[in-house]
């Protein structure tokens, strides 16, 4: 017997293959609403046959919101992006696309609604990505006060986008020339990486539990590290010598709009076969400030999520591919 159907906007994208799992595990049935249902096959595997399933969704489209929505008992949306491409702005993506979405379930009478946000969230941000993470908290809010927001620093697993993008750019066939890393503003900013798994917990939590309705959460693992740091971490753990050079804000984020600009709008930069962007001013904007959860707020803790996986644990067990000899490297001698 299941507890009810849990529709997960972003549910094929890296966090909601764990959520999928977490919400299986504690007996709800999960429709996986996503733009491109080919890439999402493999969410099945999440739970038992008919346990999982999978519906095209465009979260600027109200159409496909209703029939996402359709018989559902709760909502969870991790629909982000960390640059612009096309069509997809931080305003389209995150701050409108959460309101109508919040707004169609409402009009459902659907009370349980987990908003997935990002710490740093702030209205007053000059970085779009922050303020728009905002925005998508207070439309939510406004549409169903009963909604719960979770607030992750950065997030690693296997698939993630910081481990893996700085363990990649450090093994790049420049570094055998020149090999530097830039500390952007020194790489003093402060990180708090929270496992997907942990994240997926506090979601499933979230969905289950009425008393975390209309409360806001901040989720971090259990060590802060400053952003050279985790360089460090990458740097041992792929066995590879590095030389951090520092890289003041004002060079940094200049370089990054431009990048950002050619990723947007140039191909075949802009047709996704180069992949990410390496750097975008707005991350560099937020760079600026500390990634770490704020001493008055409520943490996983709260949420009953208290063993948490570290980095030191489980970087290792994806990094390794970035070794010269992959699982079979002997580490270099000191």
């Amino acid at each position: 017997m299941t507890k009810g159907l849990v529709t997960v906007f972003g549910g094929s994208g890296f966090i909601g293959r764990y959520a999928a799992r977490e919400l299986v595990k504690k007996g709800w049935r999960v429709r996986v609403a996503c733009r491109h249902v080919n890439t999402a096959g493999d969410v099945r595997l999440a739970g038992p046959p008919g346990w999982v399933d999978i519906i095209q969704a465009n979260i600027r489209n109200r159409e496909s919101i209703e029939r996402a929505l359709e018989g559902a008992d709760a909502v969870v949306n991790l629909v982000g992006i960390m640059f612009e491409k096309g069509a997809q702005t931080f305003e389209s993506a995150q701050s409108e696309g959460a309101g109508l979405l919040a707004q169609v379930a409402a009009e459902k009478g659907i009370a349980r609604f987990v908003q997935v946000s990002a710490i740093g969230a702030d209205a007053d941000s000059s970085a779009d990505y922050a303020r728009t993470k905002a925005e998508a908290e207070a439309a939510v809010r406004d549409a169903i006060s009963t909604a719960t927001i979770l607030r992750p620093s950065i997030v690693f697993a296997s698939e993630d986008e910081f481990f893996n993008r700085f363990a990649a750019m450090a093994t790049s066939p420049l570094m055998s020339v020149l090999p530097l890393l830039p500390a952007i503003g020194g790489g003093s900013t402060r990180f708090q990486p929270v496992y997907a798994g942990d994240v997926a917990e506090a979601i499933a939590v979230s969905v289950d539990d009425a008393a975390t309705a209309g409360k806001t959460y901040e989720l971090g693992g259990p060590r802060i590290y400053t952003f050279n740091e985790l360089y460090d971490v990458i740097l041992e753990t792929i066995d590879k010598r590095r030389f951090k050079i520092p890289l003041p804000f004002f060079i940094a984020k200049p370089a990054g709009y431009l990048t950002a600009a050619v990723w947007r709008y140039i191909p075949p930069f802009s047709w996704g076969f180069l992949g990410d962007p390496p750097l975008t001013g707005d991350q560099v904007e937020m760079l600026k400030s500390d990634n770490v959860v704020a001493d008055d707020a409520l943490t996983l803790k709260d949420l009953g999520v208290t063993e948490l996986e570290t980095v030191e644990a489980i970087v290792p067990s994806y990094l390794w591919r970035f070794r010269d000899y992959g699982e079979f490297h002997k580490a270099s001698e000191a």
